[in-house]
């Protein structure tokens, strides 16, 4: 297996910047001011001579509070995880009390440990790194992460800490499955329930709106399939988004939604659907990935609030005929898991196989049941339909005039093509192709007194 390094230390001294410099990416948020990241992240290593994994951590800073609390334990377990620990420091703050009492934990550990001093851009090295030999973690290694300076021999020198066999290439790449993410507006439950499919405390939960910041990709295995689920930060009105910091995080959850195949939707059934709600339902839809709809907290409430929020669903969200809502308590466990069910429908949806006689069939089928429309007293031709993709299912229509098919026909098809190939949770496109005309360079070369006798002919032969 490729060995772990852990990233951890005081916030705001640079781990999620050396993360991605780490990982050669752009994954963890990064901003000057502490307390950014929460949550443990998981990213595969690109810098040095040897495979690895890397964890961010959230920032160890001994507060009390029940949030700050649940951060540092998540840091520690991400130090439980790994084979070694790269602690770091900042060398413009100096030695710090609670460097020194991550230090005596880390010692009790007994993880190999590489103490790392950041921010030594334009400082003296030596100077810097004499203060911090006081923690008695052995040489510290100076480094600008921000600028890359001093990171390869920082990982020559985790190398050097690794036992025996875990710095060769990695033979098998795990495979990363279904793609599953929970998306939802702020404070409905998505981490709980993030919590609740893998059976652990993996991201931080906790009663209060915006606790995830950043999109959270988790493997996982359930009946021996593999999986990748994503926690997402929660998405508010645009125009309550006014922290800098949040609106990266919203950024996140968008690519989150393009980057995965199926989406959970998660609803609070202690409040009414939202217009946030239906816009991020059209967003998810509008991206072609499949939906599912949970309606969340559905535990300690009363027959007549059920039936309320059942009349509301019914109500605003007729238009996902083509979907399940169901209804959960991500924090006791009740109707979880279904929703794996679910996505394994909607996901083998999305990917199906679509052949180009069966679709054709269905096309001339459609044709029969209902005409396409006249356009300047000609009707509209559709000739043929193949399969343009995937994740969603794209059908491609080829014909005459098909630029001019109008939307009310193209909803037509597209749920057409949904009933007759039993597709669940996925929406269909409808792609037109119109044929070139052979004959279209001919009545290009007329003159405009020949052009008036061929439309004079030709309106006599229709009669």
């Amino acid at each position: 297996m490729k060995p772990v390094i852990a990233l951890v230390g005081r916030p705001n001294v640079g781990k999620s910047t050396l993360f991605n410099k780490l990982t050669k990416s752009r994954d963890a948020l990064v901003a000057d001011f502490a307390g950014l990241t929460r949550d443990r992240k998981y990213g595969d290593g690109k810098l040095g001579e040897f495979d690895y994994i890397v964890i961010d951590t959230g920032g160890l800073n001994g507060e009390s509070e029940v949030l700050d609390m649940r951060m540092q334990q998540q840091s520690w377990q991400a130090v439980e995880e790994a084979d070694v620990v790269i602690f770091l420091v900042d060398g413009r703050d100096g030695l710090n009390p609670v460097d020194q009492e991550i230090a005596e934990q880390l010692r009790r550990s007994q993880r190999p440990v590489c103490l790392t001093v950041n921010k030594t851009d334009s400082l003296d090295e030596a100077q810097i790194a004499a203060e911090f030999y006081e923690l008695g973690l052995g040489e510290p290694y100076c480094i600008a992460a921000a600028h890359s300076r001093g990171l390869l021999k920082l990982m020559v020198a985790v190398g050097a800490l690794l036992p025996e066999g875990q710095h060769g290439p990695e033979e098998k790449a795990l495979e990363e499955g279904l793609r599953l993410a929970v998306v939802g507006r702020p404070n409905v439950g998505k981490s709980t329930l993030i919590n609740r499919f893998i059976g652990e405390e993996r991201v931080v939960a906790y009663d209060l709106p915006g606790t995830t910041r950043d999109s959270i990709e988790i493997p996982f295995e359930r009946d021996g399939k593999p999986y990748t689920l994503i926690d997402t930060a929660g998405v508010r009105r645009r125009g309550k988004v006014t922290d800098m910091v949040e609106k990266f995080s919203v950024i996140k959850t968008l690519q989150a939604v393009e980057a995965c195949n199926v989406c959970i939707l998660l609803l609070d059934a202690s409040e009414r659907i939202t217009d946030q709600d239906l816009n991020l339902m059209g967003y998810i839809i509008d991206k072609g990935r499949a939906l599912i709809i949970a309606v969340n907290k559905w535990d300690g409430l009363s027959n007549e609030q059920r039936d309320k929020i059942k009349s509301d669903i019914s109500r605003r969200l007729d238009f996902l005929s083509f979907t399940r809502i169901e209804f959960i308590s991500a924090l006791h466990g009740s109707g979880v898991g279904k929703l794996f069910g679910l996505a394994n429908r909607a996901y083998d949806s999305a990917m199906i196989d679509m052949s180009t006689p069966e679709l054709t069939r269905m096309l001339e089928y459609a044709i029969t049941q209902h005409q396409p429309p006249l356009v300047r007293g000609r009707r509209i031709k559709m000739r043929y339909a193949h399969q343009g993709g995937s994740n969603p299912p794209v059908i491609v229509v080829h014909g005459n005039q098909t630029t001019r098919v109008p939307d009310s026909y193209k909803r037509y098809l597209s749920n057409f093509f949904q009933r007759e190939l039993k597709l669940f949770g996925t929406p269909v496109r409808i792609d037109f192709k119109t044929g070139d005309n052979p004959y279209s360079h001919i009545r290009n070369k007329l003159t405009p007194l020949q052009q008036r006798k061929r439309n004079r002919f030709l309106r006599e032969v229709k009669k």
